[in-house]
């Protein structure tokens, strides 16, 4: 599943391509869980002009002139295809088509990728945009381990397993530390890590990659690294094998 940096990439590269371009029509093929009418869907956005495109938490917003947002959630195998004329990508989801005969189409075998019009207001904050005070309140009688806590969209939007283990190697925090048995200080050093770690690899991305609009860059990673045995600092990577597997150090201290 693309997180935060891919995302914040996608949008970067997808806002430089479609800002400005007129819809022209809208396809629904296989839109399961569309929280509106395929008719209202195709009244709301067909005439408009595409404002922007950004970012929130996991999912993808198209901005356009009247207000209204299109949700795209890639969920785990979601990916999105620029093309002229008529698309001919495989397993379509939602097919938006511009004025000057370009389009975009959202595509998943799995068919569970998620478009949604208007969609309401999410009270978790976005992981770019929480401080030390916030965790600290939040965490205050939470005994989740911290990388359940970072993983959960309910708490913070936009953090998924990759990152969370690569941020909770930067912070020096080990991933089964429960969360009210972390001090302060180390909770500052959380958010720090957070912002700096989802921040360089989105530059490390879009650097390689400068037209990237689908598809997860994972090589770079430090930690959360098939192909990686030891951390920068020499210590060996772990494997906890689970639903979703955790890569960590003996660098990380454990608080319990």
């Amino acid at each position: 599943m693309p997180e935060l940096p891919d995302l914040q990439v996608f949008s970067h590269n997808l806002d430089k391509k479609l800002a400005g371009k007129i819809v022209k029509e809208v396809i629904i093929v296989n839109a399961k869980k569309l929280n509106v009418t395929h008719q209202e869907l195709k009244d709301t956005l067909e005439g408009q002009k595409l404002d922007k495109v950004y970012r929130e938490g996991k999912e993808l917003y198209f901005k356009f002139a009247k207000g209204d947002i299109l949700a795209l959630h890639l969920m785990l195998h979601g990916k999105l295809f620029l093309f002229e004329g008529k698309s001919e990508n495989k397993y379509p989801i939602i097919e938006l088509h511009f004025t000057d005969g370009t389009g975009l189409v959202l595509t998943d075998f799995q068919g569970i990728a998620n478009p949604t019009l208007n969609p309401a207001e999410k009270e978790s904050p976005d992981a770019m945009a929480i401080d030390t005070d916030f965790l600290k309140n939040r965490l205050v009688k939470t005994k989740t381990n911290i990388k359940t806590v970072l993983l959960d969209q309910k708490i913070i939007r936009g953090i998924g397993n990759a990152y969370a283990d690569e941020i909770l190697w930067h912070a020096g925090i080990s991933p089964f530390s429960i969360s009210n048995k972390i001090p302060a200080d180390r909770l500052n050093d959380l958010v720090k890590s957070i912002a700096i770690v989802l921040t360089d690899a989105e530059k490390v991305i879009l650097k390689a990659n400068p037209d990237i609009i689908n598809g997860e860059v994972r090589d770079f990673m430090l930690i959360h690294n098939a192909k990686k045995t030891h951390s920068p600092k020499g210590a060996e990577i772990k494997i906890k094998e689970a639903s979703r597997k955790t890569y960590y150090t003996d660098e990380q201290q454990l608080f319990v």
